[in-house]
């Protein structure tokens, strides 16, 4: 059992924990080193760990937990080029009341979008608890003037984003630059001043799972509060595998430098089955300390819905259809 019932009240505590750790910055020139000290990744095993901790079942108490704290570690999202600003006002109304008749359904972490739109969720979400979350930094793919991405990092803040998602430079890491790829990354932590900064390592393009442990090593010492799975665009997106890779390589950072660093997974997940397995892998691997929306994050479009259905399921034994819940 991933979540044993009588433990549920230790990891709602957990779940208030504030993190105050200081972060770890390095040079550049140590850049090449963190790269060649990535634990190697034992591909077979961990991808057999990974099978295993997807069947763990779980009681329907922890379930529902469960269930609950997917909605609350939720970055509702929407990154289309046809986004508009009711769509977002819309939006940012279920990420506050994901069932407006059921005030026990807690609202999202976050809401995720693209730079233009920050303004109209700043101004509908002020007074709650949701954050605004902007894309920035070249987004999907990272690349163009370095200035320019830097740029928009510092613009997003400026209009009120909380959290900023930024995108590795794969072409320099992959291409073995990698002095000049964590100079970047910690450009954009200085441009991000004190808001969150998620830096999305794009998984399904990085190759092989020591490309994804020496990415993760990298975005966490240059000062990454969260290490993200991918922008959503790619396929293969979050898979479990690679989560449980980037969560071993958080759980070996933390054990080296005393820093907490936040996992995110985002892209192809629908379903609820798919959170609880997540979240059963960051209890697995992190621990309880990691089951907050400090410390995890899911990224999502259309995964709400379904886990509101399943919430209702568990409840009265009867699925409800989607045509019962607000679109997302």
């Amino acid at each position: 059992m991933a979540f044993p019932a009588e433990k549920a009240e230790r990891m709602s505590q957990a779940a208030e924990i504030e993190r105050h750790e200081p972060r770890v910055r390095l040079a550049a020139k140590d850049a090449a080193r963190l790269v060649a000290r990535a634990t190697t990744v034992d591909a077979v095993g961990l991808e057999e760990r990974a099978a295993s901790l997807a069947k763990r079942s779980i009681k329907r108490e922890s379930k529902l937990w469960a269930l609950d704290l997917a909605i609350r570690c939720m970055d509702l999202t929407t990154l289309e080029g046809s986004d508009t600003p009711g769509k977002i006002v819309a939006m940012c109304a279920k990420a506050v009341r994901p069932n407006p008749v059921d005030p026990s359904i807690p609202s999202v972490a976050a809401v995720c979008l693209y730079p233009h739109l920050v303004p109209v969720a700043v101004g509908q979400l002020k007074g709650t608890s949701v954050k605004v979350a902007s894309v920035a930094g070249g987004f999907p793919s990272g690349l163009g003037p370095l200035d320019a991405r830097l740029r928009e990092v510092r613009e997003v803040v400026e209009m009120g984003a909380q959290e900023v998602d930024i995108v590795v430079n794969r072409s320099l890491f992959l291409g073995g630059r990698y002095a000049q790829a964590f100079e970047e990354l910690m450009a954009a932590r200085e441009a991000a001043g004190d808001t969150h900064l998620k830096v999305i390592l794009e998984t399904g393009e990085l190759g092989s799972y020591d490309r994804i442990r020496q990415a993760s090593v990298l975005a966490m010492a240059a000062g990454a509060d969260f290490i993200k799975t991918s922008t959503g665009k790619i396929t293969p997106a979050a898979t479990l595998p690679a989560a449980l890779c980037m969560m071993e390589a958080a759980r070996e950072f933390f054990q080296e430098t005393g820093r907490r660093v936040g996992v995110k997974v985002a892209g192809g997940i629908r379903q609820s089955k798919q959170a609880i397995q997540y979240l059963v892998l960051v209890y697995e691997t992190l621990g309880p300390e990691w089951m907050t929306p400090d410390l995890f994050r899911i990224g999502a479009s259309t995964l709400l819905n379904d886990v509101l259905m399943q919430i209702d399921k568990e409840r009265t034994g009867r699925y409800q259809g989607p045509d019962y819940f607000t679109i997302d």
